[in-house]
């Protein structure tokens, strides 16, 4: 296994300076397969959207280790890019120009890589949500990877089609509804759908997250070092680590959620499996270990 740190910065553009960008990408090379996360940016979070709930006494000491102050968080989007030769797999899309300002950036990862969206030829996704989802469209509402595949869990797509979910989600989450459906509105007639344990392309198996959304899937990569993406099913290098069990509100069945977790964990650290996670640090890439409290995650 390889593992490399890339950085792209663009300063200026026909002689006028321009506000700095950066981009920056983590790379696992295993056997013929390449992946590699791709930064959409970072999101703006709100503190109790994250810890809201849980115990302060027992929080408390794990956000100091980890150098969390009260406020907000900011984590990152780490879209994950296969290719092995024949196929350019995307899993999820980022967040497109809609949802942060923050984030979005994903079309500057591309360039970086003098990769266009054309040559995508497989979009799978983990969930729903805008920072995974609202950047299927382009500027005129029309697919941007408009030559790929575009995979989804059956659950998943349903439970965001479904008319109801937009009174039943949550007034917080309204906007997630409207906009969900309406991306993928947009790809109904094009879009294959997929239950959980299925092989969804070769050396690609679905395995059902559920609990942050309800339909959520991960992806066990079959390769020299097999690997799981996670999606969100662990969404910070901290409490999901050392307190999976405990629940959050960032997920919209916070029980079920938890449970998934310390199971998926579980897994992770028991057979050495290869982690990449949308909003963990350093890219997102890594592994999972058993510690006298939880878990640990190690980066790299």
């Amino acid at each position: 296994m390889l593992v490399s740190r890339r950085h792209f910065l663009a300063t200026a553009a026909a002689g006028i300076a321009l506000p700095q960008r950066l981009w920056s990408a983590s790379r696992i090379e295993s056997g013929a397969m390449q992946v590699e996360t791709l930064s959409d940016g970072h999101l703006v979070l709100p503190a109790d959207f994250v810890f809201g709930g849980m115990p302060e006494t027992e929080l408390a000491p794990i956000l100091a280790r980890h150098g969390l102050a009260s406020g907000a968080l900011e984590p990152p989007c780490n879209v994950t890019l296969l290719r092995d030769g024949s196929r350019t797999i995307l899993f999820d899309v980022g967040a497109g120009a809609d949802f942060m300002p923050t984030a979005g950036r994903l079309s500057e990862a591309l360039d970086a890589l003098d990769l266009s969206p054309e040559e995508v030829t497989h979009v799978l996704f983990t969930h729903g949500h805008p920072d995974h989802l609202w950047g299927l469209l382009d500027e005129f509402d029309e697919p941007l990877f408009a030559n790929a595949r575009h995979m989804m869990g059956r659950a998943e797509f349903d439970y965001w089609m479904d008319p109801d979910t937009a009174s039943t989600i949550g007034e917080a989450r309204q906007s997630f509804a409207a906009g969900a459906r309406r991306r993928l509105e947009a790809i109904a007639n094009r879009i294959s759908l997929f239950e959980d344990g299925e092989a969804v392309l070769p050396g690609v198996t679905a395995r059902l997250t559920p609990g942050h959304t309800p339909g959520h899937m991960a992806f066990l990569i079959d390769a020299a070092d097999p690997m799981m993406i996670l999606g969100d099913a662990v969404t910070n290098p901290h409490v999901n680590f050392e307190r999976p069990d405990w629940p959050s509100p960032s997920d919209q069945d916070a029980e079920l959620a938890a449970e998934t977790r310390v199971g998926l964990l579980d897994q992770l650290s028991a057979d050495g499996l290869i982690l990449v996670g949308f909003h963990l640090p350093e890219g997102g890439i890594g592994r999972v270990e058993r510690a006298a409290k939880g878990y640990r995650y190690l980066p790299g």
